[in-house]
């Protein structure tokens, strides 16, 4: 028996601002569950023709899965909601692209029938569960991942200087600047303000706030202080900032995904269908080249190329991984195609929240483009893996 697949399609997506890692975060107060249920609230506020007791799973990307990130929390979050007993739910890991990875399995469950109506989304909250936190790698992990570089992801980001000296500390400091400062033109249009959702947090005084801004992008960033910053991962010689990498950060991001006959049931108008999806892996200690083999499969499923697609949306870890992906598909790093909004290095990257928030951004930029066809969201993983989507604007 064969079946064809169902159409899917984003109905909405929301986030929180993203915030600082750590005591001067604008979350340290506020546990991860906190920062999902208002979100998955807002869905069905912004969407009064979709219920509750429609969502039939509630799938969550989390990196890592203890303490109050454990426990299932894609399982807790509709019950924190008071949505009921009924919604089941689920946490998956793959590292950084564990939210876009809930999104794809999200997609597969209504491409194959499982369901026709369901949120997948992705948390994290760094503050209080650092990168590695409480892990216990087996006592063979780092001869098999080729070398202690491979559980350091900013050793990983020199690495890939040291294979491609063509992309210089300048030019990592230079595609940082752009990304500041399309960053600070999209937060001064209100691109952000349709898809954050305010969080109420209590301040170390015991006051409360909304918090609805991001907290991490720095508008005043120049090439003399990026020039001036350490390089923490090596001493001498080292290419690898904070100003051209990504943050440490706490936030969360979760998109409603429909079967496209169910939402012409409610009358929703979706924001774009998916297309294809792909993931590969690649030499750990190089981890951020992956994103091009990943995007190298997935336009081959979807029978495209790279000229067809006309917004691209890839997770800036660090300066020189983007680089490499666009030299490695004849694209220049002013691309007018690529993170229009700006990207990870202003916004930050609290890990699995970032994949959903790619998809936030593509819908946000589908709308103001409607002559735009294709987008691609794409990014590397931890271990040596890339993910790329490529979705269709409606």
């Amino acid at each position: 028996m064969t079946r064809e697949l169902n159409d899917v399609v984003v109905i909405d997506v929301v986030r929180t601002a993203f915030g600082r890692a750590g005591e001067k975060g604008i979350f340290w107060n506020t546990r991860a569950e906190d920062l999902c249920v208002p979100l998955v609230k807002a869905l069905i506020a912004r969407n009064p023709a979709v219920k509750p007791e429609m969502i039939e799973d509630s799938i969550w990307g989390v990196t890592n899965q203890v303490k109050e990130q454990g426990g299932t929390i894609g399982r807790m979050i509709p019950i924190l909601a008071e949505w009921g007993w009924e919604i089941p739910g689920c946490s998956i890991d793959r590292m950084c692209a564990s939210g876009l990875s809930a999104v794809g399995f999200g997609v597969s469950h209504i491409a194959g029938g499982m369901a026709d109506c369901l949120i997948a989304g992705g948390v994290e909250h760094m503050g209080h569960l650092p990168m590695g936190f409480m892990r216990d790698p087996h006592p063979r992990a780092e001869e098999l991942l080729g070398g202690p570089s491979a559980f350091n992801m900013g050793m990983t980001a020199e690495n890939i200087h040291d294979r491609s000296p063509e992309f210089t500390k300048e030019m990592a400091d230079t595609y940082a600047l752009a990304c500041q400062q399309k960053t600070a033109r999209a937060i001064s249009a209100g691109k952000m303000k349709d898809m954050i959702i305010p969080i109420e947090v209590a301040l170390p005084d015991g006051t409360k706030m909304m918090v609805d801004s991001d907290q991490q992008p720095r508008p005043g960033t120049s090439m003399e202080g990026l020039a001036g910053l350490k390089t923490p991962f090596r001493e001498a010689g080292g290419r690898v900032t904070a100003g051209n990498a990504s943050g440490l950060n706490d936030g969360a991001c979760v998109v409603l995904l429909m079967n496209r006959s169910k939402a012409d049931e409610l009358n929703l108008r979706p924001k774009m269908r998916w297309i294809a999806s792909a993931v590969a892996g690649v030499d750990p200690t190089v981890m951020g080249i992956a994103p091009v083999p990943a995007t190298e499969k997935v336009l081959k499923k979807a029978g495209l190329t790279m000229d067809d697609i006309d917004l691209i949306e890839i997770n800036e870890a660090f300066a020189v991984q983007a680089l490499y992906f666009l030299d490695r598909f004849g694209l220049n790093p002013d691309d007018p195609r690529v993170n229009k909004w700006g990207g990870a290095i202003a916004y930050g990257h609290p890990l699995a929240a970032s994949g959903p928030r790619l998809v936030a951004f593509l819908c946000g930029l589908f709308k103001e483009h409607p002559q735009a066809r294709y987008g691609l969201t794409t990014m590397c993983v931890g271990r040596g893996q890339g993910s790329s989507v490529i979705w269709e604007n409606i």
